[in-house]
């Protein structure tokens, strides 16, 4: 007994998808709505932080120090003279035998402008164009 007498072959074979367009597009809101998007680096003024972790250091690399008088030290050896050039002579120490270390400046946060500067501008002397700066992670701003 044939119970599909009057349908053609057309209609058995139709899927209707516009249920699943509608369950589709709510997931998509749904996702947009609550991703929530990751804050590069964000360096508070008056101190220094940033949202997300430094990566991981797995090479050698080069540390400046800059405290809030603008004393400088170079892989925890401290520089005599605040001048740029005795600056890129402690880092030409530093990078010696390594392959285009990346320098790390970590400067205080009530350090000069200038003497930070300094620091990039005898990075740059040396040919030392892999420079970060060492940021704490605030816990207030969601890090």
């Amino acid at each position: 007994m044939d119970l599909r007498k009057g349908r053609s072959s057309a209609e058995d074979t139709e899927i209707n998808v516009t249920a699943l367009i509608d369950v589709v597009l709510v997931l998509l809101i749904f996702f947009m709505v609550s991703t929530t998007f990751i804050r590069e680096s964000e360096i508070n003024l008056t101190l220094p932080s940033a949202s997300e972790e430094q990566p991981r250091r797995e090479m050698k690399s080069i540390v400046v120090s800059v405290d809030r008088e603008s004393n400088y030290s170079v892989n925890g050896e401290r520089i005599q003279k605040p001048d740029i050039e005795s600056i890129e002579l402690a880092l030409r120490k530093a990078g010696k035998g390594l392959d285009n270390p990346p320098v790390i400046i970590s400067a205080d946060a009530n350090a000069t402008h200038q003497s930070v500067i300094n620091v990039l501008d005898a990075a740059r002397r040396c040919g030392l164009m892999r420079v970060t700066f060492a940021t704490k992670i605030d816990k207030r701003q969601g890090g």
